[in-house]
């Protein structure tokens, strides 16, 4: 087997990295493209950072079980399938599922900080920065921590200000500078998608 092809996805909360995906993956079966998501890396709630007004931080790396993270793209990498819980953030109207992925020619590794956790970093052959402008990620946070988490706007609110933007600020925007592609998406990123469909089609035929 040939060794997988890794590309690495990141941006800020709200960028539309999720609606990027899914145009993304739309285009292709399991076989072709494998994406394995950090959102289902989160450690336990009751090991979660607190701030300092007690509230459950998980904007922060050490939110992300890393260790776990990479330990199953190295198993795709060679070609194994993994298996992992989904993570929902104990929401009460979610059931979460037994996830299980496939080694495949692209694997596509997606998350906040997968730039800045360096052994990760390392292991990508492509890395894209998608970007949005504060204000929409902002919008898109509240109409997706409400319908996904179950967080009313005042926490979301909240979050935002105190969690979210200052990790954006040192954990992620930093490593903009490592991408090798940037993706405006403040409304629509409908050409990239086309153009790293492109891109991926070859590397899935090669």
């Amino acid at each position: 087997m040939k060794t997988p092809y890794i590309i690495g996805i990141t941006g800020g909360s709200g960028s539309g990295k999720t609606r990027f995906l899914k145009s993304l993956m739309g285009q292709f079966s399991d076989t072709e493209v494998c994406l394995i998501s950090q959102d289902n890396y989160y450690r336990k709630r009751d090991l979660q950072p607190l701030d300092n007004k007690g509230v459950k931080n998980f904007d922060l790396p050490e939110s992300i079980d890393f260790d776990a993270y990479q330990d199953d793209i190295i198993s795709l990498k060679s070609g194994k399938s993994v298996s992992r819980r989904e993570y929902t953030f104990n929401n009460p109207n979610s059931n979460p599922k037994e996830i299980i992925l496939h080694s495949a020619p692209v694997i596509v590794v997606e998350g906040i900080f997968v730039l800045y956790y360096k052994d990760i970093a390392d292991i990508l052959d492509l890395k894209i920065f998608i970007e949005a402008k504060d204000f929409i990620k902002l919008k898109r946070r509240i109409i997706r921590d409400d319908k996904e988490r179950g967080y009313d706007l005042d926490d979301v609110l909240y979050r935002y200000e105190h969690h979210v933007m200052p990790t954006y600020e040192k954990y992620i925007k930093p490593y903009k500078q490592d991408a090798d592609i940037i993706i405006p998406n403040h409304t629509d990123c409908a050409e990239a998608a086309e153009v790293i469909t492109a891109f991926i089609k070859s590397k899935v035929s090669a």
